[in-house]
């Protein structure tokens, strides 16, 4: 199970690496949206290997047999790799390649919601920013949260993936 884990987990941090090198270097004129939008299609290509880890795994490990359980543990564990990769490269991207991320996300949502929202809700939504905005700047912060959304996005893919798998 391991090996499995470490295999497919290493593809899933490749893919997810490389698909965000060539979305920051080649995709970064795009509007925040569409970035965003990309980015969660790269971590669902990425956690895709949680399928493959968890079928490989069932195949050619375990006799073709393969219990809710293990599929689970199997894919939480890839899951698990990819997760704490992204949220390095997360750091790294905010830290080094591009230092004004944050300040520029926050302005343009500012931004946003001032074009679409009532000047009073505007009023209420931009102190509530304001109060988070150092929260949202530290790295442990923001690892943590990419962490964590790519980990609930591959806890959610390990379920379905360990279902559809399981037999015995």
């Amino acid at each position: 199970m391991k090996k499995t884990v470490l295999k497919f987990g290493l593809y899933g941090a490749i893919t997810i690496s490389v698909l965000f090198l060539i979305s920051w270097y080649a995709l970064s004129d795009l509007s925040f949206s569409m970035q965003e939008v990309l980015g969660y299609i790269s971590i669902i290509l990425s956690l895709s290997f949680v399928y493959f880890g968890i079928k490989h795994f069932r195949d050619k490990e375990n006799q073709g047999k393969a219990s809710f359980k293990q599929g689970l543990i199997v894919g939480i564990l890839i899951s698990l790799i990819v997760a704490l990769i992204f949220g390095v490269l997360d750091i790294f991207y905010i830290k080094v390649i591009n230092p004004n991320f944050t300040t520029e996300y926050y302005e343009h949502a500012i931004a946003d919601m001032k074009a679409s929202l009532p000047k009073v809700e505007f009023e209420t939504k931009l102190a509530e920013m304001e109060s988070q905005k150092e929260l949202f700047a530290n790295p442990f912060f923001s690892f943590a949260l990419m962490a964590m959304t790519v980990f609930v996005i591959g806890f959610i893919i390990s379920l379905i993936s360990a279902f559809t798998l399981q037999r015995k």
